[in-house]
């Protein structure tokens, strides 16, 4: 695929995913935690050049996204999505199917890919991603990007995606995205989101407010699909959605990471041929 067919598909899933009801997230029915959506649509805007970049490496696409997002934003809005973004956006430029083009994409990750990965991360600042005893993104790796994600992978869900080759996105987001099939674009997408949100405590939610609020959460949301027709009109599914996004402001949670792993799930299906 070519770089402008492939920041095009990113844009188009940035924007998708911001136009569904995500609870505790930013979108465009209410802001959330001092953020709204021109922060992200400016990122996502600003990065989409740099993770399409013909036959750039994946770290210096995720340092240049993650520079260019911080400049027009002012804060971080999209760290995890550019670091599952770039690789599969490296994976489309393969050709190819995508999950084997990205488990060799994976396969060939280096120093060079961990340095600048690490030095984007520090920029952002996250809080935690890559934090460990022995190995912190603030000093220069001693290991390889997959080592490093592998140290992080049981307390970070996207870490985990690098060492699974992207799991969740093919068995899990990819699958309930085809589900949806026959539903409204914005009710496919909020399908996806919250089938991620009920399917694991959210690891943005634990690493800020510890791993019983992120399960807490997670009951909440299946609690909440279970109830949803998401092939029902919109006014039937967003009362639902609005009162679990409300609920959950309230108390500060933003399931960031399900928002991003959405964004990965909308982006790769945009890239499957």
């Amino acid at each position: 695929m070519s770089p402008p067919r492939i920041a095009t598909a990113f844009l188009a899933a940035c924007r998708a995913e911001l136009a569904a009801l995500k609870p505790g997230n930013v979108h465009r029915f209410a802001p959330g935690h001092g953020m709204e959506v021109a922060h992200f649509a400016r990122a996502a805007e600003a990065a989409a050049p740099y993770l399409a970049a013909s036959g750039v490496p994946v770290g210096a696409r995720i340092e240049a996204a993650v520079a260019a997002s911080l400049v027009v934003a002012g804060l971080n809005t999209n760290l995890g999505i550019v670091l599952l973004c770039a690789p599969l956006a490296a994976a489309a430029e393969l050709g190819g199917e995508l999950r084997a083009a990205l488990n060799l994409v994976l396969a060939r990750l280096d120093a060079g890919d961990a340095e600048a990965t690490f030095r984007a991360i520090a920029a952002a600042s996250p809080g935690g991603l890559g934090q460990h005893p022995e190995h912190d993104v603030a000093a220069p790796p001693r290991i390889g990007l997959i080592e490093a994600m592998a140290l992080a992978a049981a307390r970070d869900r996207i870490a985990r995606q690098y060492v699974t080759g992207f799991g969740d996105i093919f068995e899990l987001g990819l699958p309930r995205l085809a589900e949806l099939a026959d539903a409204e674009a914005e009710a496919r997408t909020e399908g996806v989101y919250l089938g991620f949100l009920a399917a694991f405590p959210d690891s943005h939610i634990a690493r800020k407010f510890g791993p019983a609020t992120a399960e807490e959460v997670r009951q909440e949301a299946i609690r909440v699909a279970v109830g949803i027709d998401f092939r029902s009109p919109a006014e039937r599914r967003r009362p639902p959605l609005l009162a679990f996004d409300r609920a959950l402001k309230a108390r500060g949670l933003n399931p960031g990471t399900s928002a991003d792993l959405t964004v990965a799930t909308l982006f790769a299906a945009a890239l499957t041929p």
